[in-house]
């Protein structure tokens, strides 16, 4: 069996009896395109399916890599040239999968954006709170950034989920988990004025919802991040501006002034502290660039 052929067939598997997206198939079609250029590059001749081992296979990463691609694009295309392999093999065309033992590159993880201290009281002082849109968009950033919330966490609170006197309020998160979170001092001042003024924003369908639009009713996330978006502009340069950093924001601040991770990931209603544990890189990666920047045998 020649390699052009299996993946002629393997191709159009996919797409007639497998029916996947033309954007997949078209993925796969390069990869396995390159697949094939890298083998007569380094081998003079494609070999027959039956011949490539995993030492034919491996170097295949390296190539690309010497290409400029970045890690996520070596996985999609490792991932075609595993996926070809994988049905020769139940085709009974190979014995072995030489795939098999190659593993796939990890993910490069990204670090959220924040927003440092200073920028987030720019961004609060921003907003003009003599005004009913003013003050409920002051209040919207303040309760995100003062409670870790979710957009959608924030946009689905009820009046009745909040208490200005204990200072927290009940959010429905992932799952329809539930939790308690608790909030400040200014977030609770920006609540009250706002909810002061509420009534001039309110119509027939506002009900109990908390966060009203100019229409008087329940605010959604694309006017919610058009809002917060437009108010971060001016303010800072992060490569993200929308309201999840300010939830960024909230865990790294309060990792960055000591506070134990265990309570963060409680606060952010994660699952597992796997899932905080990205904002403890954050901050080291802060002191590091602190370190580069000011010590002498740095």
């Amino acid at each position: 069996m020649t390699l052009s052929r299996a993946i002629r067939t393997f191709l159009e598997h996919i797409e007639l009896q497998r029916n996947l997206s033309q954007h997949t198939v078209m993925t796969y079609r390069r990869g396995l395109g390159e697949f094939y250029d890298f083998l007569k590059e380094s081998y003079g001749e494609i070999p027959t399916v039956e011949d490539i081992r995993t030492e034919d296979i491996r170097p295949f990463l390296g190539w690309l890599h010497d290409r400029g691609l970045a890690k996520k694009s070596l996985r999609v295309k490792l991932a075609a040239v595993k996926s070809l392999f994988s049905f020769m093999q139940k085709q009974e065309w190979i014995l072995k999968n030489p795939t098999a033992l190659i593993a796939t590159p990890k993910a490069e993880k990204k670090l959220p954006s924040f927003l440092q201290q200073k920028e987030i009281e720019a961004l609060l002082a921003s907003f003009d709170d003599s005004t009913a849109k003013g003050a409920r968009n002051r209040a919207l950033v303040e309760l995100i950034y003062g409670a870790g919330l979710r957009i959608s966490e924030a946009l689905n609170i009820m009046l009745g989920d909040i208490s200005l006197q204990q200072k927290t309020v009940r959010v429905k998160g992932k799952g329809n988990k539930v939790r308690i979170a608790p909030f400040g001092q200014k977030a609770s001042d920006a609540l009250e004025r706002y909810m002061s003024m509420r009534c001039e924003l309110c119509g027939q369908s506002s009900g109990t919802i908390l966060f009203l639009n100019s229409h008087g009713e329940q605010m959604s996330t694309a006017v919610a991040y058009k809002i917060i978006n437009k108010a971060m502009r001016p303010i800072t340069d992060s490569p993200q501006k929308s309201p999840h950093v300010l939830r960024h924001s909230f865990a790294t601040h309060l990792l960055d002034n000591g506070a134990d991770i265990s309570a963060v990931s409680e606060m952010l209603g994660h699952s597992s502290l796997s899932a905080t544990q990205v904002y403890t890189h954050v901050s080291v990666e802060r002191l590091k660039n602190a370190y580069k920047q000011a010590h002498p045998r740095a």
